[in-house]
């Protein structure tokens, strides 16, 4: 076939587009239409994530008080300020509890979970929100702000790649911190990850609840999932026994949405550490080592999706080039931009493709 012999005479990323138009030709696009059918009943996001701008916010509460006093199910009362340019600073009661078993037994900050009431936010930017979670640093010192902005820059990554996405928003927030009769000030950066109930509302899905083995997943929105895991060198997940992921059942297929990337390579925080959720084919002892946990698919799902993570190469790294004055340390913010430019080199790469991708996926 003509394909064949233009295949040898292009450059990576023309090859791997040939390819797929000569898989496209072969099978039809009987597997390639599904991409494009779950997309048609997305909504609109709420004002609060429709905004993009930092959101400026002030808690004041006590982290022992909501580390010993709070759990799934128990809330504390407390009061949230944010600057709603141009009208100035107001304030919502809301109530929160602390989130995450590592980080209540690791952290100095602890990760909340902020729930709000329905009157008191309408016509406020937190109409259509009933919780949210709030991701603050790890610890006190050095990177600590620039670990939050790596994960915040990941959820922005896979918002860049794929539809079904937790949406989120960058915080520069005031923390007050109780601590008896004292008070301490915290200035620190964090960001906001809007609940699965509203993802599921606006991709037009229903949560499940239950385990369902990966290979009854959606084949594309699968691959898209893993490569992503691959692109920030997370391991700390599980799309079999739903650990950092969570399921939506969308237009009659299944689709696992990914989360909570600090222990990923590319954020490669001073915690961080290899996951032992799932037995990785690859063995590795760091977390900026990648490995790739999918499990294997017809070959024509994973040129499909290498062909739609190139296509967005250049979005992808405007959005990192978007954060770069938000970080603190340029050592971070270049060892962020460099991690992810290793990713594309693999993906443009037909030997390394294969070689790191393919033939790593999983079969059990």
């Amino acid at each position: 076939m003509i394909i064949f012999s233009k295949i040898e005479n292009c450059d990576m990323k023309s090859r791997a587009i040939l390819l797929f138009l000569m898989l496209y030709s072969l099978l039809g696009n009987a597997v390639f239409s599904q991409k494009e059918d779950l997309k048609g009943s997305i909504k609109e996001t709420t004002a609060l994530f429709k905004n993009q701008d930092q959101l400026s916010v002030k808690l004041k509460f006590s982290a022992k008080n909501l580390k010993e006093n709070t759990n799934d199910s128990t809330y504390l009362p407390s009061v949230l300020y944010y600057l709603d340019e141009p009208r100035g600073w107001d304030s919502l009661d809301v109530e929160l509890r602390a989130r995450g078993n590592f980080r209540r037994n690791n952290c100095y900050y602890l990760p909340l979970r902020m729930k709000l009431n329905k009157p008191e936010i309408k016509g406020t930017l937190f109409e259509g929100n009933k919780k949210l979670k709030i991701v603050l640093p790890c610890l006190e010192g050095e990177n600590s702000n620039d670990y939050v902005l790596k994960e915040y820059l990941a959820y922005k990554l896979y918002e860049d790649i794929s539809p079904y996405h937790f949406k989120t928003r960058l915080l520069e927030i005031e923390f007050i911190e109780e601590k008896g009769k004292r008070t301490r000030e915290h200035q620190i950066k964090g960001f906001l990850i809007e609940d699965i109930d509203n993802v599921a509302e606006r991709v037009g899905g229903q949560q499940i609840k239950r385990v369902i083995h990966p290979l009854q997943h959606d084949p594309y929105y699968a691959v898209e999932n893993a490569f992503f895991e691959y692109l920030i060198g997370n391991t700390d997940y599980s799309t079999r026994v739903q650990h950092n992921q969570r399921l939506l059942f969308i237009d009659d297929k299944i689709i696992s949405v990914p989360y909570d990337f600090d222990m990923s390579g590319l954020v490669n925080t001073r915690y961080a550490t290899v996951s032992n959720i799932q037995n990785i084919p690859t063995k590795i002892d760091q977390v900026t080592q990648r490995a790739y946990k999918g499990y294997k698919r017809d070959e024509a799902v994973f040129q499909e999706v290498r062909l739609n993570y190139l296509e967005h190469k250049a979005q992808i790294f405007a959005s990192i080039e978007g954060l770069q004055l938000y970080f603190q340390d340029s050592d971070q913010f270049e060892t962020a931009k460099e991690f992810i430019a290793a990713f594309f080199e693999i993906l443009e790469d037909d030997k390394k493709f294969e070689k790191n991708i393919i033939n790593r996926a999983r079969v059990d």
